[in-house]
């Protein structure tokens, strides 16, 4: 166990954890809405600091980040615990383990193996992703500070919920972060996950400002965030925020709690994507469908075939120097 980031003593012996923007008043001998946090005599102590419940070498494509070091290979590591409740969550298994099965499990892994297996594998980044990272934090900040200081990236593939105050602890040592933004509708986050959207949207604007590239991605459940309306004001801020954005539209498959539902039909997505790249979204993706097109990259100014895909692994990129080589447009993203 170690002390945790980023909280406050109050009155009557409970403290005030920071991390999130739930912003948990935690009593004495309880835990935060993450099940990983608690409070003991007075002090905020994180119970997952190096207990990783899952470590694999992924390429990067896969979580999903598609103009951030293609064809590279990420080091993938989380612990148990979230700060979210998806009914639709397809990680509930160790997401859910303190809350559903009472249980915190991993194996003992400190920030410098972490670092020292990524460099022995050859991965070009570190990956904190398959639960939230926000809520093994302090994990995640010494081992992206120790990665940097060998050369190593840092990725976050996150629900966005983190406060400012996290972001900014972070920020120099984050280089890219793939956000959640599982509706745009707050009813459907309350209900659904446990959470707002607008924090959501704060984080994915102060990410940008920060200067983390930032990608997009949308888990589209027929049903309950699959009209078009929805879908146009998901696209419309994006834009708002920077055009460039990459947009991940992504199959639904029924789990968890939410086995009713149906699987995305492909029309949809392409539907949705259409609507996206109509919205002034320069690249919108289709996900956890192998083969189609929308996993391509084109230049948005000339159409050319930059980066061919089929599911996580990269086929070709023609990309030059961050540009399309047919008219020179700058393609925006981090390649080298």
């Amino acid at each position: 166990m170690k002390e945790a980031y980023l909280w406050e003593k109050i009155e009557d012996n409970s403290v005030r954890c920071n991390l999130c923007n739930h912003r948990c008043v935690i009593k004495e001998g309880k835990r935060g809405i993450c099940g990983v946090r608690e409070n003991k005599d007075g002090r905020l102590i994180t119970l997952v600091y190096d207990k990783v419940i899952a470590a694999h070498l992924d390429p990067i494509e896969k979580k999903p980040l598609f103009h951030f070091l293609p064809g590279t290979t990420s080091f993938s590591i989380a612990t148990v615990g979230c700060n979210f409740r998806c009914k639709f969550c397809q990680n509930y298994e160790i997401s859910q383990m303190p809350r559903d099965w009472k249980r915190i499990s991993g194996e003992n892994i400190p920030p410098d193996a972490i670092v020292a297996y990524t460099i022995k594998n050859g991965a070009k980044s570190i990956s904190y992703t398959y639960t939230e990272p926000t809520i093994y934090f302090e994990l995640a900040l010494d081992t992206a500070r120790a990665a940097v200081r060998k050369g190593i990236k840092n990725v976050f593939v996150t629900n966005g919920y983190m406060t400012e105050e996290a972001l900014k602890e972070i920020h120099p040592d984050l280089h890219a972060a793939n956000v959640d933004l599982k509706s745009f509708n707050d009813k459907f986050y309350r209900e659904m996950c446990g959470a707002r959207l607008e924090p959501v949207l704060r984080s994915i604007e102060t990410m940008k400002r920060l200067g983390v590239w930032v990608e997009v991605t949308t888990l589209i459940i027929p049903g309950y965030n699959d009209s078009e309306d929805e879908l146009k004001e998901i696209a419309r801020f994006i834009v708002s925020v920077d055009p460039n954005m990459p947009w991940h539209v992504t199959r639904f498959y029924p789990t968890y709690r939410l086995t009713t539902a149906p699987s995305t039909p492909i029309s949809t997505l392409k539907k949705a994507r259409e609507i996206g790249l109509n919205e002034g979204v320069r690249f919108v993706y289709t996900g956890n469908v192998p083969g189609d097109e929308g996993e391509n990259t084109y230049c948005y100014r000339c159409g050319k075939l930059l980066i061919k895909r089929y599911g996580f692994y990269v086929e070709r990129n023609e990309i030059v120097n961050g540009r399309c080589p047919k008219c020179n447009t700058e393609i925006a993203g981090i390649w080298q």
